[in-house]
């Protein structure tokens, strides 16, 4: 196999936010992951809370590389994390056009049992695993996927005993 080479860059822009711009290649979400996960550690992120945000982040590089940049190798995808007072935020922006529909429920059994296409679940895990997401166009042409977990050393909430679903807001930045 021919080596590749490839470029990520990390940038600290200030003590509380960190950015990551990575390659559009499948396995680079690993490093997103572990950063966020990292960052958020420093901050006082609950422990429970890591692995939830773990696996938000990872979805939405997936998504950001597979169905944003649609998998073009020159596309980036920056990841910029947000130690908050109250919260820790992670953007993940890509180069496309944005979701053109965003599921609001899913039947999460006949996606399991392999009854429906599996299109969907990473939304639906990002959506069950922070305690906020907004998906925004941006204005010089992307998308970014905006996750919010609040800082409180608690679990975040099972999704069955809540009575809304979470905030999704699509604006134009």
């Amino acid at each position: 196999m021919p080596e590749r080479k490839v470029k990520e860059k990390i940038r600290i822009v200030d003590e509380r936010t960190v950015e990551v711009s990575l390659p559009n290649v499948d396995g680079y979400e690993r490093i997103a992951m572990e950063c966020s996960a990292s960052f958020a550690k420093i901050g006082g992120l609950a422990k429970e809370r890591i692995e939830d945000l773990k696996t938000a982040v990872s979805e939405a590089c997936l998504n950001a590389v597979e169905h944003g940049n649609k998998g073009r190798p020159e596309a980036r995808v920056v990841i910029s994390m947000h130690l908050g007072d109250k919260d820790f935020r992670v953007f993940v922006k890509d180069e496309g056009n944005g979701i053109p529909h965003i599921p609001q429920a899913i039947d999460i059994r006949r996606k399991v049992e392999r009854l429906e296409p599996p299109n969907g679940l990473g939304l639906f895990l990002i959506q069950q695993l922070v305690d906020r997401v907004d998906f925004n166009k941006t204005t010089n042409g992307g998308h970014v996927v905006n996750m919010v977990l609040k800082m409180e050393n608690q679990p975040a909430p099972c999704p069955r005993d809540q009575d809304q679903t979470p905030t999704v807001i699509e604006s134009t930045r």
